[in-house]
């Protein structure tokens, strides 16, 4: 999380879930996490309201600025998989952190394929302005594991399956198909990071013996500003473990 440079966050991912696949690694999570993690240069970070409106990707310029845009989360994710371990992985069994290494080896994967794209299109990552909108809700969320898992696999990332097949066949109606096929497969990665982020938020409720959906939903009021909006991906959700219990009526 102190890595700033792309390309060495990336490693620097690879080489920590490795080296704790191997048992190289302590279980140790008595070092404090840092509130921001290191940044590089490029992008600069505006507020969500000043970035600049992409459009609806119908050309060259505008389908880069939305893949520069899901790059940027993917970047995000990296760091926000690792907070998740090092934060509250005291909290939980062993497992916790296993599978949230294999999601910030993913995360780190995924960006390195967006970024590869944006190359392959004459642009970088870096090159257009972002927004920190994720860091402002693990900021949010630093101090309650439940309510990161609520805010973010189980809303941001659930939000993603919902959205994603429209995109991917988007970019295939523009001629795109590698970018489509990126997406895809980003697709049915993140379908088990929405569970995992279910599976141990249920682990949390149960310990707390609290009614899981209830607590969702109070989480999701407090912390989530941007409002669950319809339609939904039901069949994405499902296999996620993320059930309509949890959302329908909360739209």
């Amino acid at each position: 999380m102190m890595t700033a440079e792309p390309a060495a966050k990336v490693m620097a991912a690879r080489y920590a879930t490795r080296e704790w696949r191997k048992g190289r690694l302590e279980p140790d999570f008595a070092v404090a996490m840092p509130d921001v993690p290191a940044r590089p240069d490029r992008p600069e970070l505006l507020r969500p309201g000043q970035m600049p409106r992409r459009g609806k990707g119908t050309s060259v310029i505008k389908r880069i600025a939305l893949i520069h845009a899901l790059a940027h989360i993917e970047f995000v994710a990296i760091d926000l998989a690792f907070d998740m371990i090092g934060r509250f992985g005291a909290e939980f069994p062993r497992e916790f952190a296993d599978d949230w290494f294999r999601v910030g080896a993913e995360e780190a994967m995924h960006f390195v394929l967006l970024d590869r794209r944006l190359r392959e299109m004459g642009s970088f990552y870096g090159d257009l302005p972002a927004h920190d909108g994720l860091w402002d809700t693990a900021k949010a969320t630093a101090h309650d594991a439940s309510a990161r898992l609520a805010i973010v696999p189980m809303v941001l990332e659930a939000r993603g399956l919902d959205i994603t097949l429209d995109t991917v066949e988007r970019f295939k109606a523009q001629g795109d198909p590698l970018t489509a096929k990126v997406l895809n497969r980003i697709y049915h990665d993140e379908i088990n990071h929405v569970f995992f982020g279910t599976k141990w938020f249920e682990w949390c409720c149960n310990k707390r013996k609290c009614d899981p959906y209830r607590h969702w939903k109070d989480l999701v009021k407090t912390h989530f500003r941007g409002g669950l909006k319809p339609p939904f991906n039901d069949s994405a959700r499902l296999a996620a473990g993320l059930t309509q219990e949890y959302y329908l009526g909360i739209e």
